[in-house]
C-alpha cells in the first residue's frame, strides 16, 4: 500500500501539483476491494492479483467513468511479471494477452456458456509508449506478447510451490515453446483486462517490468533495493506518456 501511494506521490510531483503524499485521500477508502486516488487528472488504483481482482475493479471503474461523463479514456495496467528469455528488469509493453495454450484470448463463463473475447491491445498506444522509452535510456523496453495464468505456481510452471506435477525439463520445454511463440513475459490479469477494455473501447496497454527470467529461475534472488529499482522503471515511463498527452514533457 506504501508503494502504490509512492507511485500517486510521484505522478503529482512529476505533474507539478500542489499538496503532498500526506494530503492524498483514498477515494474508496473504507472498502476492502481496492485504492483509489485522483491526482490531477490521473486516477490511480490499486487492484489485488489475479483475474477475479481486476475483473471486478473494471466493472467498478468503467460504470464510474460512464457515469462521470469521461471521454476519450486512456487505461493503463502497470506492475510486475516473470520474464521469458530477456533479462530482469527489462519492460514488456503488451501487444496480445494470450492464455496457457498461447491462444490470443480470454475465456469466460457466463451462466452456462463458454463465451471467447479477443485480448489485442491497442498498438498505437504500445508504440507510443514505446517511442516514449526512448527517453529513458537505461532500461530495455519491448514490444512483445504476455501470457496471462489464472495461477502463480503450478501455472506458470514453478517447481517451487506446494504442489507440483511435472519434471524441469517439462517446464523448460514449455517455457521455451511460449517464447518461440512470441511470450516475453507472464502475469495474471493481462487478458481480462485487454478483453473488457476492448468490449467497452477503451484504448488501453499493459506496461509490466520482469523480476527474473523464467528459463533460468523460479525464485526472486536479487536484493530488495534492485526489485525497488526495477518497480519504478514502468512509473518513470508512464510519467513520460502522461506527461507529453498533457504537453508538460520538458526533457532534460
Amino acid at each position: 500500500m506504501r508503494h502504490f501511494r509512492g507511485f500517486c506521490a510521484f505522478i503529482r510531483k512529476e505533474l507539478g501539483l500542489e499538496g503532498s503524499e500526506e494530503d492524498m485521500q483514498d477515494i474508496c477508502t473504507g472498502t476492502d476491494r481496492y485504492c483509489m486516488y485522483k491526482t490531477g487528472p490521473v486516477l490511480s488504483i490499486n487492484h489485488g492479483m489475479g483475474i477475479p481482482s481486476i475483473s471486478i475493479m473494471l466493472h467498478e471503474l468503467i460504470k464510474l467513468l460512464y457515469y462521470a461523463k469521461c471521454y476519450d479514456v486512456t487505461i493503463i495496467r502497470i506492475g510486475t511479471s516473470g520474464g521469458i528469455g530477456i533479462e530482469p528488469g527489462s519492460i514488456v509493453i503488451t501487444d496480445t494477452a494470450v492464455d496457457s495454450f498461447f491462444k490470443p484470448q480470454f475465456e469466460q463463463i457466463i451462466l452456462d456458456t463458454v463465451v471467447t473475447q479477443n485480448t489485442e491491445l491497442d498498438k498505437e498506444l504500445a508504440e507510443e509508449l514505446l517511442k516514449c522509452s526512448k527517453e529513458v535510456p537505461d532500461f530495455p523496453t519491448l514490444i512483445g506478447h504476455t501470457m496471462c495464468t489464472y495461477d502463480f505456481y503450478e501455472g506458470q510452471g514453478r517447481l517451487d510451490g506446494a504442489l507440483c506435477s511435472f519434471s524441469n525439463e517439462k517446464k523448460l520445454d514449455y517455457l521455451q515453446r511460449a517464447y518461440k511463440t512470441g511470450i516475453r513475459n507472464i502475469e495474471m490479469e493481462s487478458s481480462v483486462f485487454a478483453a473488457m477494455c476492448g468490449l467497452c473501447g477503451l484504448k488501453a496497454a499493459v506496461v509490466c517490468v520482469t523480476l527474473l527470467n523464467r528459463l533460468e529461475c523460479d525464485q526472486i534472488n536479487l536484493p530488495r533495493e534492485v526489485l525497488l529499482e526495477y518497480q519504478q522503471h514502468p512509473q518513470k515511463l508512464i510519467s513520460i506518456f502522461i506527461k507529453k498527452r498533457l504537453g508538460r514533457y520538458n526533457p532534460k
